[in-house]
């Protein structure tokens, strides 16, 4: 019976031993599912890494390409004796994309002051051998011996601290040559301040990802530096631009700061502005009016579509509205006053042809070599007529009028078809404006010349003519001036006229004017080679809200990085970039309520303000009749 019992708990051990074991198998099948249904889920997610991994990489010894951009990396290895704070501006304002790295390692100072006393010994002990020999004296160990001693002392009292530091440099280019030529010029900056760099050799990736924001120092190539002369590396730097004379900008949006600039104080005061309709140019060249007003710079408006009004009246501006029916005129064959160097009647009376030249070009359109020639003997003849010579005194003539230019041409052999297209601006329906004497008086701090009741067809004409008459007013006296050309893609659509404001912009530094040209136009105004240049020749440049459809001119041309880009585009009104000079920072203008009062072009709020004066004057009427 025993015997039995044991035999039947055998079976029923091995029934179990064999249940566990398929069940053993089961799992691990079931496992096995699991794991290549994890798989192939696997294969359909995409991780961060999947989204910021390159689609390709490759690395040489020199640089390191990435999906079809090229990159190296410098490092610095020395630095001068002294050096100033700043000195890394020039690096970070440089004008192309490139990532800057900088570690620190913090050495004990027991250690440090324990290499410096030995360092101390050893250079004291040359300097007692030299004097013991009779040698001349060491300049150099003795001047190392000052700054350890110095070093020493600020060490113990912990003013200082003690650091290795690494300072690596990643740029990046299109093409293999422009890296080349962009890394030269980058050491040439770095070579310019006394700090010495290389580039890293058969180390490109190393570099490249000591560069990017991991806290990686892979290159491992550090200078033994103390808290002062590193400080002198902070990177944040560019953000102010702020001075000591001049008119308040805007606020700094990177810390908040006043951008307070003097543009008289660059190279040349020209500034241009970029924007979309509706993005605040107007408003924020306004603001610079309203203040340059109270610094006593006088302003001169081109206004096209009579913005700037209600701002000349508050002021008590001279407001000159040019049209067909009104009572101002202005004489394109006007010359300024001789002053100075030109007091040449020669010199000025060619400049004053050749600048009506481009005037009948815009007139009659295209003209033949012929007809050019023509013209061009046509005019001289037409100053000669009121004797207007090399040898007249011009401070006591009649300039003629387009008038006495027909009648001139109709004498002339071959001018018949010419007289045909010019009889419209004497005789026919443009004959109101440009053939009578002029009759304006320029004597205003402000003045602002209205076109917007002019036809489309004049209004490049008007403002050719007016800038032309601006500037023989400025050449005759010099004093400081602005002159704000508003929608300047009207004179960029003829050569002519483009050629006129280009040779104004690099001409009027010696004048002390400062050219300010708006535009919302921006394709039609940067794709002109003329507006190319006088975008060169503006040390000051203020950019706005832009549309997509100009951006890309507008990034190439201002060598934006694409974080200034997507700013420019996503940006709210009053928003934008400022530039002067060298440097550039994000700008939000701001104005005080009166201020805003005043310039304001929202025709909702103008509204309101009419509405308010009119509730005030009808209060002051109500008033005044109780009073009697």
């Amino acid at each position: 019976m025993a015997f039995k019992t044991s035999q039947i708990q055998a079976e029923e051990t091995a029934i179990r031993k064999k249940a566990k074991k398929s069940k053993v198998q089961i799992k691990e099948s079931e496992q096995k599912e699991i794991l290549e249904a994890e798989k192939v889920y696997r294969q359909g997610v995409t991780s961060v890494k999947d989204l910021i991994a390159p689609a390709s990489f490759r690395v040489e010894p020199r640089l390191v390409e990435i999906n079809g951009q090229y990159l190296a990396t410098i490092f610095v290895i020395n630095y001068p004796r002294y050096i100033n704070v700043g000195w890394f501006s020039p690096v970070i304002n440089y004008s192309s994309p490139l990532d800057v790295s900088m570690f620190f390692y913090q050495v004990k100072t027991e250690i440090i002051l324990k290499q410096l006393r030995k360092k101390v010994g050893a250079l004291e002990a040359q300097l007692m051998a030299d004097a013991e020999k009779g040698a001349p004296r060491d300049p150099l160990r003795e001047t190392a011996l000052r700054d350890i001693e110095r070093l020493r002392d600020d060490l113990t009292q912990g003013t200082e601290k003690f650091f290795q530091f690494s300072l690596y440099v990643t740029i990046y280019a299109k093409t293999r040559e422009e890296l080349e030529s962009l890394v030269e010029r980058l050491e040439s900056v770095f070579g310019s301040k006394l700090v010495y760099t290389k580039r890293a050799l058969y180390q490109a990736e190393q570099g490249f990802n000591s560069c990017l924001p991991l806290n990686n120092d892979e290159l491992q190539i550090s200078f033994n530096m103390n808290s002062s002369p590193i400080a002198t590396s902070f990177p944040f730097i560019s953000s102010e631009l702020t001075s000591n004379d001049g008119i308040l900008y805007g606020i700094n949006r990177h810390n908040n700061s006043l951008i307070i600039f003097d543009r008289f104080s660059l190279q040349n005061p020209n500034s241009v502005v970029f924007a979309t309709s509706g993005a605040g140019k107007s408003y924020a060249i306004k603001l610079e009016i309203l203040r340059s007003l109270m610094m006593g710079t006088d302003v001169i408006i081109i206004d096209p579509e009579n913005e700037y009004k209600y701002l000349c009246d508050a002021v008590g501006g001279a407001y000159i509205n040019l049209s067909l029916n009104s009572e101002s005129k202005l004489n394109p064959f006007d010359l300024p006053r001789p002053v100075g160097n030109d007091s040449r009647p020669a010199d000025i009376i060619r400049s004053a042809v050749i600048t009506l030249k481009g005037l009948v070009r815009l007139m009659l359109g295209e003209l033949s070599h012929k007809e050019d020639s023509l013209v061009d003997r046509a005019l001289i003849e037409t100053y000669a007529k009121k004797d207007i010579t090399p040898d007249s005194n011009l401070a006591a003539i009649e300039p003629p009028l387009m008038k006495d230019f027909e009648e001139v041409l109709a004498g002339m052999e071959g001018g018949d078809d010419l007289v045909i297209r010019l009889k419209k601006y004497t005789e026919g329906t443009f004959a109101g404006l440009f053939n009578s004497p002029s009759n304006i008086d320029v004597k205003n701090q402000l003045i602002c010349f209205s076109v917007r009741d002019l036809e489309d067809e004049l209004k490049p004409i008007a403002i050719y003519t007016i800038v032309n008459y601006i500037w023989n007013t400025v050449r005759s006296e010099i004093r400081k001036r602005i002159l704000v050309i508003d929608e300047a893609w009207w004179l960029m659509q003829r050569e002519d006229s483009a050629k006129f404001i280009f040779a104004l912009v690099k001409r009027c530094r010696k004048y002390y004017l400062g050219v300010t040209t708006i535009t919302q136009d921006v394709n039609d105004f940067l794709r002109s080679p003329y507006g190319q240049a006088i975008v060169t020749n503006s040390a000051l440049q203020i950019l706005l809200k832009q549309s997509p459809a100009g951006i890309d001119v507008i990034q190439k041309t201002f060598r934006l990085t694409d974080g200034e880009k997507y700013l420019l585009l996503e940006g709210n009104v009053g928003e934008g970039i400022f530039f002067a000079g060298n440097k550039h920072v994000a700008i939000l203008i701001r104005a005080s309520y009166t201020e805003d009062q005043i310039i304001t072009s929202d025709p909702r709020q103008l509204l309101e303000i009419e509405a308010s004066k009119k509730e005030f004057d009808a209060e002051m009427a109500s008033d005044n009749s109780a009073d009697l």
